[in-house]
């Protein structure tokens, strides 16, 4: 395995103790694109630090590349590039100088640095942006800069934490388009987010993680088929007094797999039964039937059912 993380847990402690990462246990193969999948403040970001040599662990072990990023940081840091949450571009110099110095801080000759900059600039669509300075790129650019600065000394682990934070749709499908085209090259991606769409788009394994813990890890089909529904209803109450006989009646239905409370009424976790539709509606009516929402299950829908509330909250 690429990566291997072991009994990993990070504490603060202070007035009020924090454990941001408890106890995760995890492997990732050799050019997998993997997922942290989780809310604001689950421990991905922390994990993600210590993977990368920028926080120490207070328990627990990681490898990357076979190497301890414990005992031989500046050997870990050869084998991994860094993508952080906020732009660490340098706004003093240029697109080009931004990548062309990062890789003369790795080693290569003036020649090779000119050269390994020019492939990226042109991998990257970026060769006429590339006497521009930071500040005058859209957050779209920049974040494919900072990509391919991170890939420039041809790490064997990309890490990427919230990738596609505050970029608009069309930037955050130019960088999924070219985090999946580093495969060619090899290098294997770990990154995090709380986007559900991003994590089933881009990642072949997910592990969803909460309180710095992993509470479940496959493949996104396979987590969303754990769910046993194929669509889902979300039901809109005026009589919340009345939801426990409506959920009794219509876990009784057939083509009903699992029924369960919300805060405006209930979820209705149903199977594909021809009718079911109707039957759900005509059972809910007499309890003030405000509106329904029919969806596919998604991860956000597994997280719900693992923590009982929403992904972003």
């Amino acid at each position: 395995m690429i990566v291997e993380i072991e009994g990993l847990r990070k504490v603060y402690d202070g007035k009020q103790r924090v454990v941001a990462v408890d106890g995760i246990d995890l492997s990732v193969r050799p050019g997998a694109l993997y997922g942290f999948l989780g809310p604001n403040g689950a421990g991905k970001t922390t994990t993600i630090s210590i993977c990368t040599t920028r926080a120490l662990p207070t328990a627990g072990r990681v490898r990357i590349a076979g190497i301890d990023v414990v005992k031989s940081p500046s050997q870990a840091r050869r084998c991994i590039g860094v993508v952080p949450q906020y732009n660490t571009l340098d706004r003093a110099c240029t697109v080009y100088e931004n990548i062309y110095f990062h890789c003369l801080y790795f080693g290569f000759s003036s020649a090779d640095a000119k050269k390994r900059t020019d492939r990226l600039l042109e991998q990257f669509h970026l060769t006429e942006r590339a006497q521009a300075y930071p500040a005058q790129l859209s957050g779209g650019l920049a974040q494919r800069v900072q990509i391919a600065r991170a890939i420039a000394h041809h790490p064997k682990v990309l890490f990427l934490d919230e990738p596609s934070a505050g970029l608009d749709p069309q930037s955050r499908i130019a960088m999924w388009e070219a985090v999946r085209n580093l495969r060619e090259e090899g290098i294997t991606v770990v990154l995090t987010t709380h986007y559900m769409e991003e994590a089933d788009e881009l990642c072949d394994r997910v592990a969803i993680i909460d309180h710095g813990r992993i509470l479940v890890e496959d493949t996104p089909s396979a987590l969303k088929n754990s769910v046993g529904a194929q669509r889902i209803y979300e039901l809109d109450l005026r009589n919340l007094q009345g939801v426990p006989q409506l959920l009794e009646k219509l876990e009784r239905q057939p083509g009903v797999a699992s029924v369960e409370t919300t805060q405006k009424g209930l979820r209705v976790f149903a199977g594909g039964t021809e009718g079911l539709l109707s039957d759900v509606v005509h059972a809910a009516n007499p309890y003030g039937l405000r509106d329904l929402t029919i969806t596919e299950p998604s991860l956000e829908t597994v997280f719900i059912r693992l923590t009982g509330r929403e992904l972003r909250e």
